[in-house]
């Protein structure tokens, strides 16, 4: 099934609040067994977060002629509205834990994001990242830990522009007519498997496969396999409907 994937870059984004160190745990090592080149961007700072990795995948499109986007939660949402904007320049998508379609509302992950940059805002990175310790696993108080480090002053917009930003409608996913894998989480209450599942019924050539959120929590790359195995059995079923 290697060949599926055409000899151009896989360009994933990560959601808001993380990096491209996590897009890397999570997909390095699943696309490397294909020969797979990933381009994982860091993200650009504060309220930039969205337009500028829309502007990223402009660039990169200008430069390699075409690319397989996707990404993780709010990248996944990003990489999905430049791929309904660009038909001639996306050649696949590759997603993981989508959060929401259309605009954002009360999505659990919006919610999430919104509560996070207010704790931030009123008790610093530190004192926020005390306050999610208490009721979260270890693996992702540090990757929290590590990530929102990084985006140090900059992390309060970022959350919120995700959290304010629509993702594609049902409708204008199913414009997208490359092949898609999404990877979903069942147990990931911010991020629901509905969601995935609508969204892998909305695109013409979607497909799903759903992780445990303890598997993933133990190795990441679970959710990356995932996520490209769909987009694998998409792009080899070629132009076929799904039943």
């Amino acid at each position: 099934m290697t060949s599926a994937i055409p000899n151009i870059p896989v360009v994933l984004l990560p959601g808001t609040g993380s990096d491209e160190t996590f897009v890397q745990s999570v997909f390095t090592g699943p696309l490397a067994l294909v020969g797979a080149r990933l381009i994982a961007p860091p993200p650009p700072p504060g309220a930039a977060l969205a337009d500028g990795y829309l502007e990223e995948l402009d660039r990169l499109a200008r430069v390699h002629g075409s690319l397989i986007v996707g990404g993780i939660s709010f990248g996944a949402h990003l990489a999905a509205e430049w791929a309904v904007a660009n038909p001639g320049r996306c050649e696949g998508l590759v997603c993981a834990l989508p959060a929401w379609n259309g605009e954002p509302g009360s999505a659990a992950a919006a919610v999430t994001a919104r509560a996070s940059a207010d704790l931030v805002a009123s008790q610093g990175v530190d004192g926020a990242l005390a306050a999610v310790a208490a009721g979260s696993p270890g693996w992702l108080v540090d990757e929290l830990s590590r990530a929102w480090r990084r985006h140090g002053d900059e992390l309060v917009a970022g959350l919120r522009v995700a959290a304010e930003r629509r993702a594609p409608s049902l409708t204008e996913l199913a414009t997208v007519g490359v092949p898609a894998g999404i990877g979903g989480c069942a147990g990931d209450l911010v991020h629901p498997v509905a969601v995935a599942r609508e969204w892998a019924a909305a695109l013409p050539r979607g497909a799903l496969q759903v992780v445990r959120l303890a598997d993933f929590g133990r190795h990441r790359e679970v959710l990356g396999r995932a996520a490209l195995f769909t987009f694998l059995k998409s792009a080899a079923a070629g132009g076929s409907e799904k039943k």
